[in-house]
């Protein structure tokens, strides 16, 4: 995957499939302390202690339609490249947190990729899950709470098109102000 906002939309789909209903993403960018990180919270069934362990492996998957699993293995490298790793924490019937972190500077971390559009196709696409969207950056912070969005649209579907319009100059309007 050429950016990380491709591996996010993946790790979020492995959310989804997990049956979570309730997904957190956070961003940090900390220019003082060279950190770049992605932290991916839900609260799906979590993973079993032995699939845990082998949840890198790119012959590791739970999945029934094809005998690999690149995306973790993939993002794993990508993290050790940069000079970071990946850890994956999980508790069966609690959920999985997943947390990436490179060095910012590094030559080799991937860029963030179209963030905007990842974000607004997971919402589009899975009005029943509440997806919280975090990115730090300097010490500014944007944030994104879909469960609060849903509160306000008294019975108006998130992924009307209309709202999802909006959400999406949101999206884009917060990001620019933390530059």
């Amino acid at each position: 995957m050429e950016d990380l906002s491709l591996h996010i939309l993946d790790i979020v789909e492995n959310s989804i499939t997990a049956g979570a209903n309730r997904i957190e993403i956070r961003i940090l960018e900390d220019f003082k302390n060279d950190i770049f990180s992605i932290e991916i919270k839900d609260n799906g069934k979590g993973i079993n202690e032995e699939v845990l362990k082998k949840v890198t492996d790119p012959f590791c998957t739970t999945r029934t339609t094809r005998r690999v699993g690149l995306g973790l293995s993939f993002l794993a490298q990508s993290a050790k490249e940069a000079e970071g790793d990946l850890t994956i924490t999980s508790e069966e019937g609690i959920g999985t947190t997943l947390h990436a972190y490179f060095k910012h500077s590094h030559i080799d971390r991937k860029p963030l990729g179209n963030i905007v559009d990842t974000l607004v196709v997971l919402i589009a696409g899975n009005q029943d899950i509440d997806f919280f969207y975090e990115h730090k950056k300097n010490g500014n912070t944007y944030s994104l709470d879909t469960k609060e969005i849903k509160a306000e649209l008294e019975g108006i579907p998130i992924n009307s098109a209309g709202v999802i319009k909006i959400i999406r100059e949101d999206i884009q309007n917060g990001l620019k102000g933390l530059s």
